[in-house]
């Protein structure tokens, strides 16, 4: 819900999209998901979603408090429990740091800004971001109802990309709007790394399939904006930024119908 409300008219329209992808694979799910996983360990493309919640370490303690991600992928789980991933996260938080000092140029002393129509308005300033991502890993059969679950770990490359969303009360503030925007939200990005462990649950009823596990994420992020009006000068250099956060993921798994097994005497 917070996500909602937080979010611009193109984000909601893109998180509608998911969902709706989301509701369609589970329908194919169920038509096709027909193999009982406690027979033996099998293969199968999953479809997964996925909620996390990060805390911020290395150089995102400057500006950004605890924040939240969702998104969803598709997996490929080997019959030798191999765990193959691409997923695709979007960050966001409502924890901005040293707010005086972001908006310094635009702000009065009572932190308000006066927008194009001559009114006094508020401001208010969120984290916003994204995490695209390859994975691997294994999954080792242990404390498992079944071949196909247990403790799993991954490991995946990938990228990154973070800024600061500044909203204000109206929407008529033009020193905070379109190229203006871009001066103060310091978006960064860059190649990051990922470890991730946790437990991987495939239900022998198929009903119940998800898991949970902690994550780090390390990027190497460099500014990617020409100029910063806080600063006043192009911001060089690279950055060291790293969430640390616990994940929960519902998966939808498609395998096939196993063949039928025959006993003879």
């Amino acid at each position: 819900m917070f996500f909602y409300l937080c979010a611009t008219t193109s984000e909601n329209t893109i998180l509608r999209k998911i969902t709706l992808f989301l509701i369609l694979t589970f329908c194919i799910s169920i038509a096709y998901s027909q193999r009982n996983v406690k027979d033996s360990a099998v293969s199968s493309f999953i479809f997964h979603a996925a909620y996390s919640f990060q805390v911020p370490n290395g150089d995102l303690t400057t500006y950004f408090g605890v924040n939240s991600t969702i998104g969803g992928g598709l997996s490929y789980k080997t019959d030798q429990n191999w765990l193959f991933s691409t997923t695709l996260n979007f960050i966001f938080g409502d924890q901005v740091d040293h707010r005086e000092d972001i908006l310094s140029m635009v702000i009065n002393s009572d932190g308000e800004i006066t927008d194009g129509n001559g009114a006094v308005t508020s401001l208010a300033l969120f984290e916003r971001g994204f995490h695209l991502q390859a994975k691997a890993g294994k999954i080792f059969d242990l404390l498992s109802p079944n071949s196909n679950s247990g403790i799993f770990v991954m490991g995946g490359i990938g990228y990154l990309q973070h800024r600061i969303r500044i909203e204000d009360q109206f929407g008529t503030a033009p020193q905070i709007m379109g190229d203006y925007a871009k001066g103060y939200d310091k978006l960064r990005g860059g190649f990051a790394v990922t470890g991730e462990m946790g437990y991987f649950m495939l239900s022998n009823s198929r009903v119940l399939n998800f898991s949970i596990s902690a994550e780090a994420v390390h990027a190497f992020t460099k500014s990617l904006r020409d100029y910063d009006f806080v600063e006043m000068k192009y911001i060089d250099g690279r950055f060291s930024d790293t969430y640390l956060g616990i994940k929960v993921q519902w998966m939808i798994p498609t395998y096939a119908r196993a063949p039928e097994k025959y006993y003879y005497d």
